[in-house]
């Protein structure tokens, strides 16, 4: 693994403006990502997730937006191109698989065509005979089978998972330097759900991809993961190794996500752990720790909001944004 960043993150916030005000759906989310390294991005929904994710690419960009900080890709800025670079960069160097392989796809044009149509956007000298060739490797590289028949489907003809992957391919179609999927196996079978994941995982693996993982289960990145943000209302409140986020997370909302899985190990509960309340209102965040009012474990001191710091004295990599002191947090950590 590269010791360089490939992609590197500083500070980013995001914000748009309503009618009901500002509304921060990303504040100071900062992270590096190398080559070969997946890293996941795990919260509820409206957590910033996606927006991180969307901004990076340049899909947030409107008139009503408010975009702060710096992302960089290598040598490039992404946050300070213009649309026409940033179309470059799109599907070239920086890939994105989509939450909703269902509605992905133009449902009136078949597969081969809408993944050769992205590769000769960007490689104009491509004709399209050699656009359905490639076509057919990505689809075969995949593990979609009778890829030289399938490559002429139309997207109906597909399974759910089988649209995931041809989503996939196309992502792959430009041999892209980054690839953020998100929420890859949303409406999937558990058993399609591995398969995507384990496909994910070789190609990361085989291409040497800069991956990140967007995800609301932490169960989905167990086996893929090689680092992990956990985000809350907009801000990162843990992040740590795959091993440090499981075996010793240190806030209370990784211990709700953590609660929240089915545990093979120990006898089946009546019902499944939740994490009481809902996410707080964008709009209107409490003072202090976001998380507050829905933390059994909230005192005095939480009405200040905790900075995201490295509290573990063997783990400097390993931060979280919690004020409980360490003693505290093992003697309440649920086991």
């Amino acid at each position: 693994m590269s010791a360089e960043p490939l992609l590197s993150v500083r500070d980013l916030r995001v914000g748009f403006n309503t009618e009901g005000g500002l509304l921060q759906a990303v504040d100071g989310v900062s992270f590096d990502l190398a080559a070969g390294e997946v890293l996941a991005i795990v919260g509820e929904s409206g957590s910033g997730k996606s927006v991180t994710a969307q901004t990076i690419l340049g899909l947030t960009r409107s008139p009503n937006a408010r975009i702060e900080g710096a992302a960089r890709l290598g040598e490039t800025d992404l946050l300070g191109a213009g649309d026409e670079a940033m179309r470059s960069i799109r599907g070239d160097r920086v890939a994105m698989v989509f939450q909703d392989p269902m509605t992905s796809f133009n449902p009136v044009y078949r597969i081969g065509r809408q993944i050769g149509e992205a590769i000769r956007a960007h490689r104009r000298d491509t004709s399209k005979d050699e656009a359905r060739e490639r076509a057919v490797e990505l689809l075969d590289s995949v593990g979609i089978p009778d890829a030289k028949r399938r490559v002429d489907a139309y997207p109906h003809e597909f399974s759910g998972g089988m649209r995931q992957r041809a989503m996939i391919a196309m992502a792959l179609a430009l041999d892209p330097e980054v690839l953020i999927a998100d929420e890859p196996t949303t409406a999937l079978d558990v058993t399609v759900q591995a398969q995507i994941l384990q496909l994910i995982e070789r190609l990361n693996r085989e291409r040497g991809l800069a991956t990140i993982l967007i995800t609301h289960d932490l169960g989905v990145v167990a086996e893929t993961a090689d680092r992990v943000l956990v985000m809350y209302a907009g801000r990162v409140v843990e992040e740590g190794t795959l091993e440090e986020i499981f075996y010793d997370p240190q806030h209370p909302y990784t211990w709700g996500l953590l609660g929240s899985l089915t545990r093979l190990d120990r006898e089946r509960p009546q019902r499944l752990p939740q994490i009481g309340g809902s996410p707080p209102s964008l709009l209107d965040l409490p003072a202090g720790c976001s998380f507050r009012p829905r933390c059994s474990h909230a005192f005095d001191r939480c009405a200040e909001l905790p900075g995201l710091d490295a509290r573990l004295p063997d783990a400097p990599g390993h931060r979280d944004r919690c004020w409980l002191d360490l003693e505290t947090k093992c003697e309440r950590r649920p086991s």
